[in-house]
């Protein structure tokens, strides 16, 4: 019996030290593959806690997006926000929702999709104002909407020029009918040339005074001068973003606040920082023009950058119907959140004072 239960210790401490070891050897293969396997639940949940988001611009680095760009470039964006241009997308609102991101583009191209039901949510304003406006010579005396009858105007197919010169037109009552539109003639040569009486075109898009060949004067119309306004360049994100991570479209609001305000204070600091975005493309020159042509979009006389108001989104709203490009399927209350303007501007009401981006004190 004494020599049974020796051997039968003896097996159960063996049987402990080769089921340690086993153990073990188990825990490190487990290890190993949790280190080897991108897509385990350990790493998954170690990206989502530590990722920031993709702020996604609809068009190539410059002026436009002189904000997002110095903002990326000098540290305002608490989070890591990644900055990628996503130029020629006809689904860029779509792609947003899909990445589950941010993005920068026009008040008519968001609101359109989502009344196409497309979950996304704008946030606050880049341009407060539409940059639409119409263009003729000086010398051809063209100067009001009322001089624009029996003329040709040249315009962009498929633009957002064309719904706000219509909405412009009736506004006034002016006879659209009789005058003669031309697509896609809304160059600034084709102005020159004679080929038509007006264009419809982005106050950025308009020639370099100083540049060669185009020194010819422009007079310029603008919408806002009677009674069109309409959100311009809106910041808007995916719901699920907004839904789950409310925290990271905060940040990224006071950061483009932040930035527009450094790009405003000082052309000397700022300018450098946009060509460099893009030395082969973008001259200091020309970000310098399109910058000072976009001012009173970002910076409105007693406004505040990026904060936008519901009489906008209304008139826009009005105007899409007025064109017949689509019916209002989701509420704006639904669209539009006003929300994470007051919050920003309540946290941090320095950010509203004219001293914060003209550099008085």
């Amino acid at each position: 019996m004494p020599q049974i239960r020796s051997r039968r210790r003896r097996s159960r401490r063996h049987f402990g030290r080769y089921a340690a070891i086993g153990l073990a050897t188990i825990a490190l293969l487990g290890i190993a593959l949790l280190a080897l396997r991108p897509d385990s639940a350990l790493v998954r949940r170690a990206t989502v806690s530590t990722a920031g988001a993709d702020l996604l611009l609809d068009g190539p680095y410059g002026a436009r997006f002189a904000g997002e760009l110095t903002a990326l470039k000098q540290g305002f964006f608490a989070s890591g926000i990644a900055l990628r241009q996503h130029p020629d997308d006809p689904n860029f609102v779509e792609t947003i929702a899909r990445e589950r991101a941010i993005g920068v583009t026009s008040g008519q191209k968001f609101l359109l999709a989502a009344w196409r039901g497309v979950p996304v949510t704008a946030f606050a304003a880049s341009f407060l104002d539409t940059s639409i406006a119409i263009f003729t010579l000086e010398s051809s005396g063209l100067r009001r909407p009322a001089d624009l009858i029996g003329k040709r105007v040249g315009y962009r197919k498929a633009g957002e020029g064309d719904v706000i010169f219509d909405a412009m037109m009736a506004q006034l009552g002016l006879p659209r009918s009789q005058i003669t539109k031309l697509a896609d003639r809304d160059s600034f040569d084709a102005l020159r040339a004679g080929e038509v009486d007006a264009i419809i075109a982005a106050i950025d898009d308009q020639p370099t005074p100083s540049g060669t060949g185009y020194n010819v004067r422009l007079n310029v119309i603008k919408p806002q001068d009677y009674g069109i306004h309409v959100p311009g360049l809106v910041y808007f994100a995916s719901n699920d973003l907004i839904h789950d991570r409310p925290s990271i479209v905060a940040d990224v609001l006071q950061g483009l606040i932040r930035g527009w305000q450094f790009v405003y204070t000082d052309y000397a600091r700022s300018v450098p920082v946009l060509v460099g975005a893009d030395p082969e493309r973008l001259k200091a020159e020309r970000v310098r023009f399109e910058l000072q042509q976009q001012r009173s979009l970002v910076l409105p006389t007693g406004g505040r950058i990026a904060d936008y108001d519901e009489s906008r989104w209304n008139t826009l709203r009005d105007i899409l119907i007025f064109a017949k490009l689509g019916e209002e399927e989701v509420p704006l209350a639904q669209a539009v959140n006003y929300q994470f303007l007051r919050d920003v501007y309540r946290r941090s009401p320095d950010l509203g004072t004219p001293g914060a981006w003209t550099g008085e004190k």
